[in-house]
């Protein structure tokens, strides 16, 4: 299944924590792996004085269930530093959010996948629009370049 990544991060060595996520992802068996480029960004709904995010989009296919990707990423999250328990309105050193898989609708009390927040986020839309413009947001079926235009607009 054909997936879409964001990765973040604002302190400790994010970049190399990019690289982390990649070359588990590779070693578990994803395949087809393309990053966009790294954006810098300004925080979003932080605390006053969090520092910028570096935030970059991952696409790739896995042949495994939805459930074994999102343990994987929340393992690498804690890996690289971020507490189990966690405010989103804090500094990490990494965040990885699973945005779409497919054009799947999930909803559990543990993922939600499209992510409910990110066609509302330039800091998704931006990078993915990169890698994956033509990829859709169900079940309105807007495309990411479809949504990023729309919240530019």
């Amino acid at each position: 299944m054909k997936f879409a990544l964001c990765l973040g991060g604002n302190e400790g060595p994010v970049e190399a924590n990019f690289d982390l996520v990649e070359k588990e992802l590779r070693a578990v068996g994803a395949t087809e792996i393309r990053r966009s480029r790294i954006h810098v960004t300004k925080p979003v709904d932080c605390v006053p004085g969090t520092p910028d995010f570096l935030n970059q989009a991952l696409t790739g296919e896995w042949s495994g269930k939805v459930e074994s990707l999102f343990e994987l990423l929340q393992a690498l999250e804690r890996r690289c530093g971020r507490p189990e328990i966690h405010s989103s309105r804090e500094s990490r050193p990494l965040d990885c959010d699973l945005i779409l898989w497919g054009e799947e609708v999930i909803s559990t009390p543990r993922l939600q996948v499209p992510h409910p927040r990110a066609c509302r986020r330039l800091f998704v839309l931006e990078p993915l629009a990169e890698l994956a413009p033509g990829m859709r947001f169900m079940p309105e079926g807007l495309t990411v370049a479809q949504c990023l235009q729309k919240l530019r607009a």
